[in-house]
Protein backbone atom coordinates (compact mmCIF):
# COMPACT_ATOMS: atom_id res chain seq x y z
CA UNK A 1 0.00 0.00 0.00
CA UNK A 2 1.23 3.60 -1.21
CA UNK A 3 0.69 6.33 0.33
CA UNK A 4 -0.83 9.21 -2.11
CA UNK A 5 1.07 12.32 -2.42
CA UNK A 6 0.68 15.33 -0.67
CA UNK A 7 -1.22 18.24 -2.35
CA UNK A 8 -0.48 21.98 -1.21
CA UNK A 9 -3.15 23.94 -0.13
CA UNK A 10 -1.92 27.21 -2.62
CA UNK A 11 -1.75 25.25 -5.92
CA UNK A 12 -1.51 28.22 -8.73
CA UNK A 13 -5.10 27.64 -9.27
CA UNK A 14 -6.29 28.61 -5.84
CA UNK A 15 -3.68 31.32 -5.69
CA UNK A 16 -4.91 32.99 -9.02
CA UNK A 17 -8.97 32.54 -7.08
CA UNK A 18 -7.65 33.94 -4.43
CA UNK A 19 -6.38 36.99 -6.15
CA UNK A 20 -8.90 37.38 -8.25
CA UNK A 21 -11.12 37.49 -5.21
CA UNK A 22 -9.59 40.16 -3.25
CA UNK A 23 -9.36 42.50 -6.16
CA UNK A 24 -13.75 41.74 -6.64
CA UNK A 25 -13.68 42.88 -2.39
CA UNK A 26 -11.35 45.62 -3.04
CA UNK A 27 -13.71 46.86 -5.81
CA UNK A 28 -16.49 46.80 -4.06
CA UNK A 29 -15.05 48.27 -0.79
CA UNK A 30 -14.30 51.07 -3.01
CA UNK A 31 -17.50 51.68 -3.88
CA UNK A 32 -19.53 51.08 -1.10
CA UNK A 33 -16.83 53.57 0.76
CA UNK A 34 -15.01 56.15 -1.42
CA UNK A 35 -16.31 59.49 -0.76
CA UNK A 36 -18.65 61.30 -3.20
CA UNK A 37 -17.06 64.62 -3.03
CA UNK A 38 -13.79 63.26 -3.76
CA UNK A 39 -15.19 61.33 -6.80
CA UNK A 40 -16.99 64.53 -8.05
CA UNK A 41 -13.72 66.71 -7.68
CA UNK A 42 -12.50 64.41 -9.85
CA UNK A 43 -14.20 64.63 -12.53
CA UNK A 44 -15.96 68.03 -11.90
CA UNK A 45 -13.65 69.76 -14.53
CA UNK A 46 -15.07 67.72 -17.15
CA UNK A 47 -18.71 67.89 -16.97
CA UNK A 48 -19.66 70.47 -18.41
CA UNK A 49 -23.56 71.66 -16.86
CA UNK A 50 -26.32 73.35 -18.66
CA UNK A 51 -26.27 77.14 -17.90
CA UNK A 52 -27.37 78.13 -14.16
CA UNK A 53 -26.38 74.92 -13.27
CA UNK A 54 -23.97 74.76 -10.17
CA UNK A 55 -22.84 72.01 -7.80
CA UNK A 56 -22.16 73.29 -4.49
CA UNK A 57 -21.55 70.33 -1.95
CA UNK A 58 -21.35 66.48 -2.11
CA UNK A 59 -21.60 64.67 0.42
CA UNK A 60 -22.05 60.38 1.61
CA UNK A 61 -20.25 57.76 -0.94
CA UNK A 62 -20.50 56.78 -4.30
CA UNK A 63 -23.15 54.02 -2.98
CA UNK A 64 -25.34 56.16 -1.39
CA UNK A 65 -24.79 59.97 -1.45
CA UNK A 66 -26.51 63.89 -1.40
CA UNK A 67 -25.56 66.93 -3.34
CA UNK A 68 -26.89 70.35 -2.89
CA UNK A 69 -27.27 72.37 -6.06
CA UNK A 70 -28.25 75.58 -7.28
CA UNK A 71 -30.89 75.82 -9.99
CA UNK A 72 -31.24 79.63 -11.63
CA UNK A 73 -30.38 80.69 -7.99
CA UNK A 74 -32.92 78.25 -6.72
CA UNK A 75 -31.32 75.31 -4.20
CA UNK A 76 -31.91 72.16 -4.93
CA UNK A 77 -31.26 68.73 -3.50
CA UNK A 78 -30.23 65.40 -4.87
CA UNK A 79 -30.14 62.02 -2.95
CA UNK A 80 -29.20 58.89 -4.55
CA UNK A 81 -28.94 55.22 -3.64
CA UNK A 82 -26.93 52.39 -5.89
CA UNK A 83 -28.73 49.41 -6.24
CA UNK A 84 -26.70 45.78 -7.30
CA UNK A 85 -25.85 45.99 -10.93
CA UNK A 86 -27.45 43.84 -13.25
CA UNK A 87 -23.85 42.46 -14.89
CA UNK A 88 -25.40 40.21 -17.78
CA UNK A 89 -27.49 42.95 -19.07
CA UNK A 90 -24.48 45.50 -18.14
CA UNK A 91 -26.80 48.32 -16.18
CA UNK A 92 -26.69 50.00 -13.12
CA UNK A 93 -30.02 51.03 -11.21
CA UNK A 94 -30.33 54.29 -8.88
CA UNK A 95 -32.87 55.18 -6.59
CA UNK A 96 -32.90 59.06 -6.47
CA UNK A 97 -35.26 61.90 -5.04
CA UNK A 98 -35.24 65.78 -5.68
CA UNK A 99 -36.46 68.03 -3.47
CA UNK A 100 -36.62 72.02 -3.10
CA UNK A 101 -38.06 73.30 0.12
CA UNK A 102 -41.51 72.45 -1.43
CA UNK A 103 -41.79 70.50 -3.85
CA UNK A 104 -40.48 66.86 -4.57
CA UNK A 105 -39.62 64.11 -7.07
CA UNK A 106 -38.61 60.75 -6.49
CA UNK A 107 -37.76 57.92 -8.66
CA UNK A 108 -35.36 55.49 -9.98
CA UNK A 109 -32.47 55.58 -13.05
CA UNK A 110 -31.50 52.87 -14.95
CA UNK A 111 -28.10 53.52 -16.62
CA UNK A 112 -26.97 50.82 -19.59
CA UNK A 113 -23.68 50.36 -21.17
CA UNK A 114 -22.19 52.09 -23.09
CA UNK A 115 -24.78 55.27 -22.75
CA UNK A 116 -28.55 54.42 -21.87
CA UNK A 117 -30.90 55.87 -19.45
CA UNK A 118 -34.32 55.70 -18.62
CA UNK A 119 -35.67 57.24 -16.06
CA UNK A 120 -38.78 56.09 -14.06
CA UNK A 121 -40.16 59.16 -12.00
CA UNK A 122 -43.15 61.01 -9.71
CA UNK A 123 -44.03 63.39 -7.45
CA UNK A 124 -45.38 66.87 -6.98
CA UNK A 125 -44.28 70.77 -7.83
CA UNK A 126 -45.09 74.15 -6.10
CA UNK A 127 -45.29 76.00 -9.16
CA UNK A 128 -44.95 79.53 -6.59
CA UNK A 129 -41.62 78.23 -6.05
CA UNK A 130 -40.42 79.37 -9.56
CA UNK A 131 -42.47 82.33 -9.53
CA UNK A 132 -39.95 84.29 -11.09
CA UNK A 133 -38.48 81.98 -13.72
CA UNK A 134 -42.01 81.75 -15.45
CA UNK A 135 -42.16 85.90 -14.93
CA UNK A 136 -38.95 86.05 -16.91
CA UNK A 137 -40.09 84.03 -19.06
CA UNK A 138 -43.62 85.33 -19.72
CA UNK A 139 -45.57 82.29 -18.53
CA UNK A 140 -48.88 81.83 -16.50
CA UNK A 141 -48.71 81.42 -12.60
CA UNK A 142 -50.16 78.49 -11.42
CA UNK A 143 -52.19 78.11 -7.98
CA UNK A 144 -50.89 75.25 -5.98
CA UNK A 145 -49.06 71.89 -6.40
CA UNK A 146 -49.05 70.47 -9.70
CA UNK A 147 -48.79 66.51 -9.24
CA UNK A 148 -46.32 63.79 -11.29
CA UNK A 149 -48.36 60.87 -11.51
CA UNK A 150 -46.34 58.76 -13.40
CA UNK A 151 -43.40 60.27 -15.91
CA UNK A 152 -40.76 57.84 -18.20
CA UNK A 153 -38.16 59.28 -20.97
CA UNK A 154 -35.59 56.77 -22.48
CA UNK A 155 -32.52 58.03 -24.12
CA UNK A 156 -29.21 56.22 -25.87
CA UNK A 157 -26.17 58.33 -26.89
CA UNK A 158 -27.46 61.50 -25.92
CA UNK A 159 -30.60 61.23 -28.07
CA UNK A 160 -34.17 61.03 -27.01
CA UNK A 161 -36.02 57.60 -27.63
CA UNK A 162 -39.45 57.84 -25.93
CA UNK A 163 -41.25 60.16 -22.98
CA UNK A 164 -44.40 59.14 -21.21
CA UNK A 165 -46.49 60.15 -18.49
CA UNK A 166 -49.56 61.87 -16.51
CA UNK A 167 -49.56 65.29 -14.69
CA UNK A 168 -52.87 66.86 -12.50
CA UNK A 169 -53.57 70.06 -11.51
CA UNK A 170 -56.70 70.50 -9.07
CA UNK A 171 -57.43 73.70 -10.38
CA UNK A 172 -57.25 77.27 -9.01
CA UNK A 173 -56.26 80.95 -9.58
CA UNK A 174 -54.07 81.44 -13.03
CA UNK A 175 -52.04 84.71 -13.80
CA UNK A 176 -50.51 85.39 -17.05
CA UNK A 177 -49.09 89.15 -18.48
CA UNK A 178 -50.85 91.30 -20.43
CA UNK A 179 -48.92 94.21 -21.73
CA UNK A 180 -48.04 96.30 -19.06
CA UNK A 181 -50.26 94.41 -16.27
CA UNK A 182 -51.18 90.76 -15.61
CA UNK A 183 -54.58 89.33 -15.61
CA UNK A 184 -56.28 86.25 -13.61
CA UNK A 185 -59.53 83.95 -13.53
CA UNK A 186 -59.59 80.62 -12.28
CA UNK A 187 -59.48 77.66 -14.23
CA UNK A 188 -60.72 73.87 -13.74
CA UNK A 189 -58.52 71.24 -12.70
CA UNK A 190 -56.16 70.08 -15.90
CA UNK A 191 -54.16 67.25 -16.99
CA UNK A 192 -51.24 66.87 -19.02
CA UNK A 193 -50.61 63.86 -20.80
CA UNK A 194 -46.87 63.23 -22.08
CA UNK A 195 -47.01 60.49 -24.89
CA UNK A 196 -44.40 59.41 -28.05
CA UNK A 197 -45.11 60.33 -31.94
CA UNK A 198 -43.85 59.39 -34.89
CA UNK A 199 -41.49 62.34 -34.97
CA UNK A 200 -41.04 63.09 -31.52
CA UNK A 201 -43.35 63.72 -28.45
CA UNK A 202 -46.29 65.71 -27.66
CA UNK A 203 -47.15 67.16 -24.38
CA UNK A 204 -51.33 67.91 -24.63
CA UNK A 205 -52.62 69.98 -21.96
CA UNK A 206 -56.56 69.39 -21.21
CA UNK A 207 -59.35 69.74 -18.95
CA UNK A 208 -59.34 66.71 -16.65
CA UNK A 209 -61.57 63.84 -18.03
CA UNK A 210 -61.48 65.51 -21.49
CA UNK A 211 -59.68 64.27 -24.68
CA UNK A 212 -60.10 67.57 -26.26
CA UNK A 213 -56.94 69.30 -26.12
CA UNK A 214 -56.73 73.23 -24.73
CA UNK A 215 -52.84 73.20 -25.84
CA UNK A 216 -50.44 71.32 -27.22
CA UNK A 217 -46.86 71.53 -27.50
CA UNK A 218 -44.43 68.89 -29.55
CA UNK A 219 -40.95 68.37 -29.57
CA UNK A 220 -39.02 66.59 -32.37
CA UNK A 221 -36.53 64.10 -32.70
CA UNK A 222 -34.36 66.93 -34.18
CA UNK A 223 -34.73 69.28 -31.26
CA UNK A 224 -37.69 71.89 -32.63
CA UNK A 225 -40.52 72.35 -30.24
CA UNK A 226 -43.93 73.80 -31.74
CA UNK A 227 -46.67 75.02 -29.52
CA UNK A 228 -50.40 75.20 -30.28
CA UNK A 229 -53.19 77.10 -28.32
CA UNK A 230 -56.54 76.20 -29.18
CA UNK A 231 -59.78 78.24 -28.79
CA UNK A 232 -60.98 75.92 -26.18
CA UNK A 233 -58.25 77.88 -23.67
CA UNK A 234 -59.66 81.19 -23.69
CA UNK A 235 -63.42 79.20 -23.12
CA UNK A 236 -61.88 77.67 -19.85
CA UNK A 237 -60.72 81.18 -19.20
CA UNK A 238 -63.91 83.14 -19.42
CA UNK A 239 -62.23 85.16 -22.03
CA UNK A 240 -63.46 86.33 -25.06
CA UNK A 241 -63.30 85.75 -28.62
CA UNK A 242 -65.03 86.17 -32.12
CA UNK A 243 -68.09 83.83 -32.47
CA UNK A 244 -67.18 82.39 -35.59
CA UNK A 245 -64.35 80.66 -34.16
CA UNK A 246 -64.65 76.81 -33.00
CA UNK A 247 -63.67 75.36 -29.79
CA UNK A 248 -60.98 73.46 -31.78
CA UNK A 249 -59.37 75.96 -33.69
CA UNK A 250 -55.79 77.46 -33.43
CA UNK A 251 -55.75 80.97 -32.14
CA UNK A 252 -51.60 80.71 -31.45
CA UNK A 253 -48.72 78.64 -32.60
CA UNK A 254 -45.05 79.10 -32.24
CA UNK A 255 -42.15 76.88 -32.98
CA UNK A 256 -38.59 77.54 -31.98
CA UNK A 257 -35.37 74.97 -31.30
CA UNK A 258 -35.45 73.94 -28.22
CA UNK A 259 -32.00 73.39 -27.62
CA UNK A 260 -29.16 75.74 -28.91
CA UNK A 261 -27.90 73.29 -32.15
CA UNK A 262 -31.15 71.81 -32.49
CA UNK A 263 -30.32 68.33 -31.90
CA UNK A 264 -31.23 66.89 -28.33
Amino acid sequence: MTDSPERSFFRPVKVILLVLLALLVYAMALVVWVPAGWVWSQVAPEVHLPPGVRVQQVSGSLWQGAARVELQRHPVRLVWSLSWPDIIALRQPVDFTVETPRSRVQGNLMLGWPSSLVVDASGQVHVAEFEDLIRQSGGALLEGDVVIDRLRVAADDGRLQSATGLGRWPGGQVSWPMGDSRQSTVFPPMQATLADTAQGVLLTIAREGSAEPAADASITLDGMMAIRVYKRMVDLAGQQWPASAAPGDVIFQVQQPLLPGGQF
